[in-house]
């Protein structure tokens, strides 16, 4: 146990001597954390009263004066925080109150610390001490246990010291052991975070409006539907965190629940709001339908029951911004939809369908983004500089990169300000003010003047521009109270927010004018497709002219782009990719994604020193469709960093193999990479293996980019001149039969002859001939130098002669094999209808895609398409067909032999490398695709030379045994005999590597290399 420091002693001693003057009514809770609960947290190392002299933004903790509202307080008394994140809250109480039974101190600080979206918080008054899993929706009948995870009293400090340094120190959260307690001890039941609820409560919101708007108003078109349920519901979020956060007077909404004409009356509100705020969201000057709409008085009052207490369990205060900006990312994932029967449908976007759901960026990445962007053009510089800078999300959804960049641009400004040297000047010029607290703050003109003059964004969605407007609007009214606000608006004579539409502009990022180029060709395209194009003229009056003709263009492009496959946005858009065909690089080749796209976008919109910075698939570094585009950014290089998160997963519930790209208008000589094998660890110190690499290191060609140990050995072996592509005559992908469920069958028995086999599609057994199969094979029981068949084997309707494959004529089928043709005719009618009636013709029985038969029938190395490690197989008699994996056939005139290139390539130095090129996946698992086999570097044999030939003609006896042991190994019957086997296969893996490090050359530094990172 860890010894509790001599100061705590003290005050476990001095409290206990005066409990009963402590619990007496007379002792306040002001008193209570001026003299216990702020040196607890002080010994916990916190800067409680902010003896460093922190500005605002970057004090450790944030201590609130409480004030009183209906229902509640405004804000918890302490928020502790690392580098301006908040980690968790305490509510504090005067020890006279009862914290073990009392649920009403307990919900309090649960509504505060859910809403923050803060996992646990903590609830004191010195006397007692409880922890909360803040991470379960509070309930306001829950007693004072519900959700506690821990309780003890001022006695039990000196015991619990150790738990408390661990977990609540400030070390313990720099470190992570805060965040590792948050995962142990994540509820298995119950948990439900605040993102997640408000997006189910305001689908419900969208899903009654919707219905209600549409049965009372059915003339109304879709567009507009949205276009009002969506305005309806922003305007009241909007207004009720303006009352929470004590701008506007508490209870306005509240007040619709009596009387009636509720939605008129809601009207009313808007309107006044308008008058006091502005900046669009109440403009009905621009939105002339929502105030001619019928909505039933039910309806709203749904609505407004649900934001206040005691239904409600969000506390609006401390709902913080981005968290919202998340909320509404996936609420805009989804759009209403009209029946032929005039019903609502509330459905999934098809573009977010397509792309596997909606990538909400977590707050950290945009953070570090917005570091390596916006931070690097902060640096060295003045606000007469910064006033220039043009910053850009050309996908900004709600507007979460945009919020990143304004925070960012708030505290440079603030620093500024604050500083001694300017400190005079800018509090004349009206920039900054100093409340009573003393911390200096910016002025609610100079906040406005920063967002106006700096944030740019485009989206495609009108309603994802709305919301990233009110994202940014409610940023601005951060830290405002109704005092500062009455104080700006002069008594109402000028509004509180302003109008960004010069800012935020809805379009199409990828599409101008010149999509409607074609005079005739624009006049029949339907409205529909109109609207859904969007075209955006970038340097018009319509877009960005202004940026363009004062800056040349932007100096930070930055964001979370699209990730749609092409093959996807055809589907329902595929007037868009002839155009993106005709009109980038990034598009010209193979099935390209969106993204790639963006990028090419993003630097065409940069001034001369400008920078980019997205968050990506990195697929595009080794993919084919990726060529064009890495030529664009190899040829300007442009490259300046990358993140490469490998197979780590940055979003939530979404799998995406992701990097962090950083480009600059200006060339580079070199550029820097650091690569992430542990997200958690990244995210803590910035843990990578990193390193800078010459720009002409990235090429055209696949980016295998390699750093710190292994780099050079990795770089000499890229170089041999001899790879495995040279000497296969073909690397070939599985067979496709387009009807497994009839083709592929499991053997019951087999005479040599016949086989009795049970169909899944007959779902009975049948007979067929032997000779019309090939045994089948999926990758998962392609083993290293193993094969481990199911017992399956697939029907090949075709005769292989002279390396080619032909389909059995019909007759000659139904001559040779009655059995298997009376089979596939039991199915015909099923194989006929394959992809729309493709195979309706006179061979309804061949495959589809009747590509790389010939392959299978030959002798091959054989390797599943995804794998932990090397599982390079041999099948020496063509006797298997394989589905999701490659077979490798070698040229006639190579000379090595098959079992020489087998062992190369399951040997560590081979599969260390084919890690480096390949694509890693979830699980420490890789893909191999053809073109990253192709890559492995194979060592020639000069046969002429015998110390040559006596090291190949060792390898393909050392295999051959391998060969011989795996075998053995699949029948072996004890435990003793696989023990056996299995350490002979080690001592054999051995041997072969050892060969292997002869044949490539390898020295002890290179093997040391080797070592650390297989």
């Amino acid at each position: 146990m860890e010894n509790p420091p001599d100061e705590l002693v003290h005050l476990i001693e001095r409290f206990k001597e005066h409990l009963e003057q402590y619990k007496g009514v007379s002792y306040d809770e002001a008193n209570t954390r001026t003299d216990f609960i702020d040196p607890l947290f002080e010994l916990l190392g916190w800067d409680v009263a902010n003896r460093n002299g922190y500005a605002e933004q970057y004090r450790e903790v944030i201590r609130e004066d409480k004030v009183s509202i209906e229902g509640g307080t405004k804000a918890p008394d302490y928020c502790f925080r690392i580098g301006g994140v908040r980690k968790f809250f305490v509510e504090a109480k005067k020890p006279s109150v009862d914290l073990r039974n009392d649920p009403s101190p307990a919900y309090q600080l649960r509504r505060y610390a859910y809403s923050a979206k803060l996992p646990l918080s903590i609830l004191t008054d010195f006397q007692e001490f409880a922890v909360y899993d803040t991470r379960i929706k509070p309930g306001p009948n829950d007693s004072a246990s519900v959700a506690r995870i821990q309780y003890f009293t001022f006695e039990d400090y000196p015991e619990k010291w150790a738990f408390l340094t661990g977990t609540f120190s400030r070390e313990a959260i720099l470190h992570g052991a805060f965040d590792k307690y948050v995962e142990d001890t994540r509820s298995k039941r119950g948990t439900s975070e605040v993102d997640k609820e408000f997006l189910s409560l305001i689908d419900q919101w969208r899903e009654k409006l919707a219905r209600n708007i549409a049965l009372r108003n059915r003339e109304l078109p879709l567009h507009q539907l949205n276009f009002a349920v969506q305005k309806t519901i922003d305007r009241i979020v909007f207004l009720r965190i303006a009352e929470d956060r004590g701008i506007d007077i508490y209870g306005t909404l509240h007040s619709l629940l009596n009387g009636t004409n509720q939605y008129t009356r809601l009207l009313q509100l808007f309107t006044q709001a308008d008058a006091r705020y502005n900046g669009g969201l109440f403009n009905f000057a621009e939105d002339m339908l929502t105030p001619g709409l019928t909505v039933d008085d039910n309806i709203i009052k749904d609505i407004v029951r649900s934001v206040y207490y005691p239904q409600s369990p969000y506390e609006f205060s401390v709902l913080d911004v981005a968290i919202l900006g998340n909320i509404y990312e996936q609420f805009l994932g989804k759009t209403i939809r009209l029946t032929t029967e005039h019903r609502v449908k509330v459905e999934e976007k098809p573009e977010v369908k397509k792309a596997g759901g909606v990538y909400y960026t977590p707050r950290d990445i945009v953070e570090y983004i917005v570091d390596h962007t916006v931070g690097e053009a902060l640096k060295e510089t003045i606000p007469s500089k910064v006033e220039q800078l043009r910053i850009l999300d050309p996908a900004c959804g709600s507007g979460s990169f945009l919020l990143g960049s304004y925070d960012k641009l708030l505290s440079w400004h603030l620093d500024w300000y604050a500083q001694e040297t300017h400190r005079a000047k800018a509090l004349k010029d009206y920039r900054i003010i100093e409340p009573r607290t003393g911390d200096y703050r910016l002025t609610i003109d100079e906040k406005r003047r920063i967002l106006t003059n700096n944030i740019y964004g485009v989206d495609i969605d009108d309603q994802a521009v709305e919301i990233a407007k009110l994202s940014l609007t409610l940023r601005l009214l951060e830290g405002e109270t109704s005092e500062t606000a009455e104080l700006f608006t002069r008594g109402g004579r000028q509004r509180l927010l302003p109008k960004l539409e010069a800012n935020i502009k809805c379009g199409n990022s990828l599409i101008g004018p010149d999509f409607y180029s074609d005079a005739d060709e624009s006049l029949f395209i339907s409205d529909d497709t109109r609207y859904r194009i969007n075209a955006f003229d970038w340097k018009g009056t319509s877009g960005f002219k202004q940026v363009f003709d004062t800056r040349g263009g932007f100096d930070v492009v930055l964001g979370n782009p699209p990730y749609i496959r092409i093959q996807a946005l055809k589907e329902f858009n595929p007037v868009e990719v002839e155009y993106y065909k005709g009109k980038y690089r990034a598009a010209s080749k193979g099935n390209y994604d969106l993204y790639a796209v963006f990028v090419e976008k993003g630097l065409s919109v940069l001034n001369d020193h400008g920078r980019l910075g997205y968050i990506l698939p990195h697929k595009f570094f080794n993919a084919q469709y990726g060529e064009p585009l890495r030529k664009l950014i190899a040829d300007g290089g442009h490259l300046r960093s990358i993140v490469h998160f490998g197979d780590q997963q940055v979003f939530d519930n979404a799998t995406t193999y992701t990097c962090l790209l950083f480009l600059d208008a200006q060339p580079h000589e070199s550029f820097h990479i650091a690569k992430v094998t542990d997200l958690a660890a990244w995210r803590r110190d910035r843990s990578a293996t990193e390193g800078d690499l010459l720009a002409t290191t990235a090429t055209s060609a696949a980016w295998n980019f390699t750093v710190g140990n292994g780099a050079a050995l990795f770089e000499r072996l890229s170089k041999m001149p001899v790879k495995l592509g040279d000497i296969a005559q073909k690397i070939a992908q599985g067979i496709r039969t387009s009807a497994n469920e009839v083709y592929v069958v499991n053997v019951l028995s087999d005479d040599g002859t016949t086989m009795v086999v049970k169909s899944k599609f007959l779902q009975r057994s049948t007979q067929i001939e032997s000779a019309s199969t090939l045994r089948f094979v999926e990758g998962k029981e392609i083993r290293r130098y193993s094969i481990s068949p199911t017992g399956k084997a697939v029907i090949v309707p075709y005769l292989v002669a002279h390396g080619k494959a032909e389909l059995l004529p019909s007759k000659q089928l139904q001559h040779d094999w009655p059995l298997t043709y009376a089979y596939l005719n039991e199915a015909k009618s099923h194989l006929q209808g394959r992809e729309d009636n493709k195979m309706a013709g006179d061979d309804w029985y061949a495959f589809i895609y009747p590509k790389n038969i010939e392959a299978m029938t030959a002798a091959k190395i054989i390797v599943p398409d995804i794998a932990s490690g090397s599982s390079f197989a041999w099948d020496s008699e063509g006797a298997f067909a394989l589905t999701s994996g490659y077979a490798i056939t070698l040229k006639r005139d190579c000379e090595v032999a098959p079992l020489y290139v087998l062992g190369l390539l399951n040997s560590s130095l081979i599969e260390t490398y084919w890690k480096q090129v390949s694509t890693p996946i979830r699980g420490g698992f890789y893909r191999f695709f053809s073109q990253f086999l192709a890559q492995l570097p194979i060592r020639p044999i000069d046969f002429v030379k015998p110390a040559d030939k006596a090291m190949h003609d060792e390898m393909v006896r050392l295999v051959d045994q391998m060969l011989t042991l795996h075998r053995q190994l699949a029948v072996s019957g004890t435990d003793r005999e696989k023990s056996s086997l299995q350490l002979q296969i080690t001592a054999l893996d051995r041997a072969i590597d050892s060969l292997v490090f002869r044949l490539y050359d390898l020295g002890d530094s290179d093997i040391a290399a080797l070592i650390s990172n297989h």
